[in-house]
């Protein structure tokens, strides 16, 4: 592909003169504009979308950091989440933590060698610490229940309601041995910990019995620890009449090994799980979930996002400048061209070297502006209720 400067020889003026007219600098003679527009469709020219925008201080990346790839619900949470972000001409790079904290730590400062312009993260199991350690200021928005503490914009389901809902709604089919599938003592996960707190509570509101044995803990949120929690109730004599579990894999699970031995479903054993994940609603039968707004997350953190990175400075904006030493960057200063005594526009720039000179620290002043309050949005849900609680009369319940 031919650059600045092939175009530049065609047209005989300079490479800045031609920067010029690129960048529709309106003081370049009617005559020499031209002459450079026509070599530029000769040549069959293009700008370097990547040098103009880190031209602007923007790479037009955005980090995606989720516990786990091939989780069904966080590979539909990234479709939508990249769909949102191409509004905005954004490319999302993903990478996963399996919900290690460490990884978190590391991945909360940035996705190393890469340059991005924001980052959207699901952790399980950063502390409100670990975020006012936090060195980045990169714009940083939150997905899931982990506590933010006002600290960084926070998009999330409120998981005690919509957990206390869905076990509600056991109660009222008249089950009283209702087990929770998905405690996790073992992780600093809020998801898990919000999600057994809203199911005692319904349990409490409806003087139902708690029994603890009915709590049952998995390492993970799959289909195979599911099936291992369900097993474990039947094997121990804990069989329940109910059970939510807090993802729809764990409830796929759990009611392969009860229709396995026999149990059927609802009839024997009502299943609720959470997630609203696609495999559920083609089982047999069809699970009964807690649908979160997927769509509705991934629009609000990609907003929120473009509110931090779009916008114009607010008040109490400073201006940050090149420290005395730093070296001025000829294509940034506005000085005429030699070629034609026009004043000159910054250069689009469209090979390695050019990017690299364009990736200068020595950049001109900037607005720093002042950051606003992080917000923490609270996005709806609706209990979706199928035939594994409802059998064939299944309807569906919105709300949240």
């Amino acid at each position: 592909m031919a650059g600045l400067k092939e175009v530049a020889a065609r047209a005989g003026v300079s490479v800045r003169t031609v920067s010029n007219v690129v960048n529709d600098f309106p003081l370049v003679a009617p005559e020499t504009r031209r002459r450079v527009q026509k070599a530029l469709e000769e040549l069959r020219y293009r700008p370097n979308a990547a040098a103009r925008r880190l031209r602007g201080g923007r790479s037009g990346l955005i980090g995606l950091v989720i516990p786990e790839i091939d989780s069904p619900y966080f590979g539909e949470l990234a479709s939508l989440l990249v769909q949102e972000a191409q509004e905005h001409s954004w490319t999302l790079l993903v990478d996963q933590t399996d919900g290690d904290p460490d990884r978190e730590r590391r991945l909360l400062e940035g996705m190393p060698g890469q340059m991005i312009d924001g980052l959207i993260m699901s952790p399980w199991g950063l502390s409100p610490a670990d975020l006012r350690r936090r060195a980045d200021a990169v714009p940083l928005v939150l997905l899931g229940e982990q506590d933010a503490a006002g600290l960084i914009d926070h998009v999330s389901v409120d998981s005690v309601a919509a957990s206390a809902e869905a076990t509600r709604h056991l109660i009222e089919l008249g089950r009283r041995r209702i087990a929770a599938i998905g405690v996790q003592p073992h992780l600093a996960n809020g998801t898990a910990r919000q999600r057994v707190t809203g199911y005692r509570q319904a349990l409490r509101d409806a003087g139902a019995p708690h029994d603890p044995a009915l709590e049952v803990p998995v390492d993970a949120l799959h289909r195979a620890d599911g099936a291992r929690a369900m097993r474990w109730l039947l094997d121990e004599g804990h069989a329940p009449d109910a059970i939510v579990c807090f993802s729809d894999q764990l409830a796929l699970g759990a009611m392969r090994v009860a229709l396995e031995r026999g149990l059927t479903v609802p009839g024997d054993l009502a299943v609720c799980g959470f997630d609203d994940i696609e495999d559920g609603r083609y089982a047999t039968p069809s699970l009964t979930t807690v649908a979160p707004d997927k769509s509705e997350i991934a629009k609000r953190a990609v907003a929120c996002l473009a509110d931090r990175l779009l916008k114009p400075p607010v008040p109490g904006t400073t201006r940050l400048g090149r420290t005395a030493a730093s070296p001025a960057v000829p294509e940034l200063t506005g000085a005429a061209d030699p070629g034609t005594g026009e004043p000159a526009a910054p250069d689009p720039a469209d090979t390695p070297a050019e990017l690299a000179e364009l990736a200068d620290p020595a950049a001109d002043t900037v607005m720093a502006p002042a950051r606003p309050p992080a917000r923490r949005i609270v996005t709806a849900y609706r209990l979706v209720i199928r035939e594994s609680t409802a059998g064939r009369s299944a309807g569906s319940v919105l709300s949240g």
